[in-house]
């Protein structure tokens, strides 16, 4: 029986993201290797746990009673590791995260590094993607998300924020006359992060705010495209303040109206309010938000 443990946490994985190739890509095996360990463990009980159709899967009425029973099991078994780590001066565990890919060079980044290290026993399987993640469809423990939050049935903290720059490539910089008030970009080639608004809103030291459209060159998802795209002197664009300081450092980048603000980039945690790890994220969490406080 004990050999069969892995296989029925894996048949659960299946029925809770409703098929084979997302509990696969949920819990890093081919999918391929997921369905042979379901079949192993429905030829070791000798009956059918899932109906299998090119679209979905479904439960037999043995696998609904079979099911009951391995959630049961696995909510024990999180339970009691959740008990050991609030209890354990050592925390023990594996968290899923996902995070903008753009935050892969910043401090933030160097938190996480940080807790890793103080943490030996804590396993951390990073996603970075400046696309949306979905928490509980995608499988992670933990999303840190910039610049929005509208899902209230969440938990959530802030864990800081950032500055932005308008930047441009120093080169294009040297064939235009250096503005003086956001109007004169409209006629600029600007580049476009794809899931921000077209408008560029800029704050002066008078406290007016200024909208700019410019005429847009080139549009991506990827803030570190946009960074590579503005160091090739093809526009203007926003970029966090740490990688608007890597390209000014190197002479490459230059900014744009400093004297102009845009409302800081703000950073959150977000995580369900059932975690399956509670006491493990809640750790994780507050030692990203503590770091990141007292470097503030």
């Amino acid at each position: 029986m004990i050999e069969h443990l892995r296989h029925m946490a894996i048949f659960a994985r299946v029925v809770d993201e409703g098929s084979f190739r997302a509990a696969a890509k949920a819990i890093g095996l081919a999918p391929s290797r997921v369905s042979e360990t379901v079949s192993e463990l429905e030829a070791f009980l000798g009956v059918t746990l899932l109906y299998r159709t090119t679209r979905r899967i479904a439960l037999t009425n043995e696998g609904r009673m079979f099911y009951a029973r391995v959630a049961e099991m696995l909510r024990s078994a999180e339970n009691g590791l959740n008990e050991l780590n609030a209890l354990s001066l050592e925390p023990v565990g594996a968290l899923r995260v996902s995070m903008p890919a753009f935050m892969s060079s910043s401090s933030l980044a160097t938190a996480i590094a940080e807790f890793v290290r103080r943490h030996s026993q804590v396993a951390l399987s990073i996603t970075f993607t400046d696309g949306r993640t979905e928490l509980l469809e995608d499988g992670f423990d933990v999303t840190i998300r910039a610049g929005w939050l509208d899902d209230s049935s969440m938990m959530s903290r802030k864990l800081g924020e950032s500055e932005r720059a308008l930047v441009v490539g120093a080169d294009y910089a040297a064939t235009r006359p250096r503005p003086e008030h956001p109007s004169e970009l409209e006629d600029w080639d600007w580049l476009r992060y794809k899931h921000r608004s077209d408008y560029t809103t800029l704050h002066g030291p008078d406290g007016n705010a200024v909208r700019v459209l410019g005429q847009a060159r080139l549009e991506a998802d990827s803030i570190d495209a946009l960074y590579h795209f503005t160091l090739q002197n093809l526009g203007a664009t926003v970029l966090p303040e740490h990688l608007a300081a890597r390209g000014e450092a190197a002479g490459k980048l230059v900014r744009l109206l400093p004297e102009w603000r845009m409302i800081p980039l703000g950073f959150f945690a977000v995580w369900p309010d059932t975690s399956r790890r509670e006491s493990l994220t809640l750790l994780f969490v507050r030692f990203i938000a503590d770091w990141q406080a007292e470097r503030a």
